[in-house]
């Protein structure tokens, strides 16, 4: 078997050597980071880009098994921002130097939201001269609304797989016609189609979830080619089916270094992507941003949600930093990226280089 150092040095991974580098520990793990954080320095920079997250809406037309905010949920307290709240948020992020904002809620499709989404897209462009980078993560939607939406501005476009394995996908949704695979991958299809920089992303440490799972992710990636990636580890909620399944689950900590394994192992497998370090990684570690941000990741998503309504946009436990207002969270972000050794790329879209290079 080849060691870890062999499998560094190639220039194409192979699946096997993907499992390998997902299972390394002590000094083959510690080998792994540094080349990552190697590779990154050297494709994307040692610089973090700031999305300003808005998460919009809690309401979901998905029932998806993993989900706190879930159709079925009738726990949840339910909202939905006004426009005035979202431009409101916006403004903040461009006076704050953000560079770009993600407008993020569940999962709605209706003309008249699909109008809505159009209106605030333009409204947002107009206030800010063009100025804020705009990414939307609002599900599954038709070619004409990624048209319309992408003709108003936005120009990225997150749509998680959360996990590219069939039955694994089947394991954590719903048997019903809301809920297809091939639906899924249409819709990534469709965002290229129309010309976003798409990303994607699947949860780490899911019940039944393999190495090898995780290993066919990362091939997934390059196999579609996506510019960006959001992943991070699978938190259970306990108004949610899949809670039922909380037995068969490894250790949070055990779910976090392995999360930290797939972004180090993906910036060394897809070298001049966008990496984002998940709001999850922080609910199971307090640095647990800044950890994946040395190891490859290089976006970070400092939530600018209202802070009312932070504590009801939670898909999973222990959602960290619901407690403070968007200028708190504002002001950590220097200190806290400091301590990586990095520096906060503001007022720039920091897109991803590897649509960049696709586009030459």
């Amino acid at each position: 078997m080849a060691s870890i150092h062999d499998i560094l040095a190639k220039q194409t991974l192979e699946f096997d050597d993907l499992v390998a580098l997902l299972a390394a520990t002590g000094d083959d793990r510690k080998a792994l980071f540094e080349a990552a954080a190697r590779t990154k320095a050297e494709h994307v920079g040692n610089v973090v880009y700031l999305r300003g997250l808005i998460e919009f809406s809690n309401v979901c037309r998905k029932n998806c098994l993993y989900c706190g905010i879930r159709l079925d949920n009738k726990e949840v307290e339910r909202y939905t921002l006004s426009d005035e709240q979202i431009v409101a948020a916006a403004r903040f992020a461009l006076e704050n130097r953000y560079g770009s904002i993600v407008i993020q809620g569940g999962e709605i499709t209706s003309p008249a939201f699909t109008q809505r989404i159009e209106n605030l897209l333009r409204e947002i462009k107009a206030l800010s001269d063009g100025k804020l980078g705009i990414t939307l993560s609002l599900g599954e939607q038709s070619e004409d609304t990624y048209q319309r939406w992408f003709d108003a501005g936005a120009h990225r476009y997150l749509l998680r797989i959360e996990s590219s394995t069939k039955s694994l996908y089947n394991r954590i949704h719903p048997n019903d016609e809301n809920h297809v695979y091939e639906d899924r991958l249409e819709a990534l299809r469709l965002l290229k189609k129309v010309g976003f920089q798409v990303g994607t992303g699947v949860m780490i440490g899911l019940p039944h979830q393999t190495l090898e799972d995780l290993a066919r992710d990362l091939m997934f990636f390059k196999q579609i080619d996506i510019d960006m990636c959001g992943m991070g580890p699978y938190i259970e909620h306990h108004q949610t089916p899949l809670f039922e399944e909380k037995d068969c689950l490894m250790p949070l900590q055990d779910r976090f270094d392995l999360a930290l394994r797939m972004i180090a192992t993906l910036r060394v497998y897809m070298k001049d992507i966008n990496i984002a370090a998940a709001t999850a990684l922080q609910a199971i570690d307090k640095i647990g941003r800044e950890k994946a941000i040395k190891v490859g990741a290089n976006i970070i998503m400092p939530n600018i949600t209202p802070g009312v309504y932070r504590d009801s946009y939670k898909l999973y436990e222990n959602k960290p930093c619901t407690d403070e207002s968007a200028e708190e969270c504002t002001g950590c972000l220097d200190a806290r990226i400091t301590l990586t050794g990095d520096e906060i790329g503001y007022d720039a879209w920091g897109d991803s280089q590897h649509f960049g290079r696709k586009q030459k």
